[in-house]
């Protein structure tokens, strides 16, 4: 018996037997027809299959985009003060990083005796300013390198970061409240200056310098300021008279620092010379790059803080007026005179009315 066997192929077919080798059969053209049709079909079924997969995975795919973009929208939803702190500490460190850089390359250069002739008023003002910084801050870096430390001292630092933190952390609104207070506190020892300045008057002999530092005094008495020109009369007194730094009482010392908004120390008159030369060196860079009609009001507001003066309500015209005053004195001085300066914030702010406003 012989057996045979169709083997159909999408282009042809065969009838094979055992017994008898391959015999091409006659194609049946309507049967290929339709073999044809059912492969064609499923071609195209594969294709759109093939194609709402990728319509899936492209769909899928830009969701998930679209999500991880809008995480951080999500999370401050979720959690706000989490997200608030996170800002705060992310461009916190990268600002206080970048200016402690800064820094190392100024302390490199005046190292180097290049002294601060090359410096802009910036950088003088963050040579300053950062010492200040990294000591308040120190707490909160070493604390939260402790295993689960940052998990305590984070959220103690946000809610106290006048205290734990520098001004790189704080908001505009909070450098502004921060700022007014630590002047605040710095003009409560304007008036033990003031009166520790009368009570040496008596060691002044009899001279016409004298009679023009005593209406000097009872000018500041009366609610008003001497001119830059009566001041400077009297810069002798602060050289070789009873105003000198190291003819000072130590308790006049000890306001004096803190009219600066330095701490208390036991080496007062170095630290108050120190303060009074980079008063001076500041006020040179103001000069040599244009004087005050260069600066914003950012600028002169925050100028006129480190000499004392409240500017947060007064006009540019106003804080260019007052600091004119100052930089015409601090022209006339150096490092003989460095008592003259520290003075200045009494001789020229003393009853100023933004100032009166911080203290009553």
């Amino acid at each position: 018996m012989t057996i045979y066997r169709i083997v159909m192929f999408p282009n042809l077919i065969f009838q094979c037997a055992h017994t008898n080798p391959v015999i091409p059969m006659k194609i049946n053209v309507s049967h290929l027809n339709k073999c044809r049709f059912l492969t064609t079909g499923r071609t195209k079924q594969n294709k759109a299959l093939k194609t709402e997969k990728e319509k899936l995975r492209i769909f899928v795919v830009q969701r998930y985009i679209d999500y991880v973009k809008n995480y951080t929208n999500v999370l401050e939803a979720r959690f706000p003060t989490a997200m608030r702190m996170y800002r705060v500490f992310s461009i916190g460190i990268k600002d206080f990083l970048k200016d402690l850089k800064k820094y190392i390359s100024l302390r490199l250069r005046v190292t180097k005796d290049q002294g601060f002739m090359n410096m802009s008023r910036q950088e003088i003002e963050l040579y300053q300013k950062m010492p200040a910084d990294m000591l308040r801050i120190a707490p909160v870096l070493i604390l939260s390198a402790i295993p689960f430390g940052n998990y305590v001292i984070f959220p103690l630092a946000f809610l106290k970061p006048k205290s734990l933190l520098c001004s790189h952390f704080w908001s505009i609104q909070q450098r502004i409240e921060f700022s007014q207070q630590d002047l605040t506190e710095k003009l409560k020892h304007n008036k033990p200056v003031f009166r520790a300045l009368q009570a040496k008057l008596d060691q002044i002999p009899d001279s016409y310098m004298k009679q023009e530092w005593k209406r000097i005094l009872a000018l500041l008495g009366s609610g008003v300021h001497p001119s830059p020109e009566d001041i400077l009369e009297c810069k002798e007194l602060f050289v070789d008279g009873p105003y000198n730094l190291n003819c000072l009482s130590y308790n006049h010392l000890g306001h004096l620092l803190k009219m600066h908004g330095l701490k208390k120390t036991i080496f007062r008159v170095n630290k108050l010379k120190y303060r009074a030369f980079l008063l001076l060196e500041m006020d040179k860079a103001i000069i040599r790059e244009g004087g005050l009609d260069n600066l914003n009001t950012e600028t002169l507001r925050y100028t006129c803080y480190l000499r004392g003066l409240n500017g947060s309500h007064l006009t540019n015209n106003d804080m260019r007026e007052w600091l004119q005053n100052w930089l015409f004195i601090s022209e006339k001085l150096d490092k003989n005179s460095y008592s003259l300066l520290l003075h200045c914030p009494v001789l020229l702010a003393y009853n100023h009315p933004q100032n009166w406003v911080l203290i009553y």
